[in-house]
């Protein structure tokens, strides 16, 4: 009977592990991002519609940022290889709806 290796029983855990602070991430980015897009100024003078999308733009850049700069160390980027696209992807988003101006 043959028993899997230290290092496979401990790379699905360290996986798992790893995958939480990546996921809230990519979960508070997808938020951000969606009030981004959702958010309608109700006139031109509207400030605080303009204000929100600014914000909600630079909150998800810095998730996605976070979640960019926590991928980036060796030990994750071993284990979790594609898991930043989404992440990456929302801030992208997010920067265009920021230049385009809300």
């Amino acid at each position: 009977m043959t028993h899997p290796s230290r290092v496979d029983d401990d790379r699905g855990c360290l996986r798992l592990v790893l995958a939480v602070p990546l996921i809230l991430l990519t979960l508070i980015a997808a938020y951000f991002c969606w009030t981004a897009l959702t958010i309608r100024p109700s006139s031109p003078w509207d400030d605080g519609a303009y204000s929100g999308t600014v914000l909600s733009c630079v909150l998800t850049i810095g998730t996605a940022g976070a979640a960019a700069a926590l991928w980036v160390m060796p030990s994750v980027l071993r284990v979790m290889r594609w898991w930043i696209g989404p992440a990456l992807l929302l801030g992208v988003v997010a920067g265009v709806r920021w230049i385009a101006g809300g």
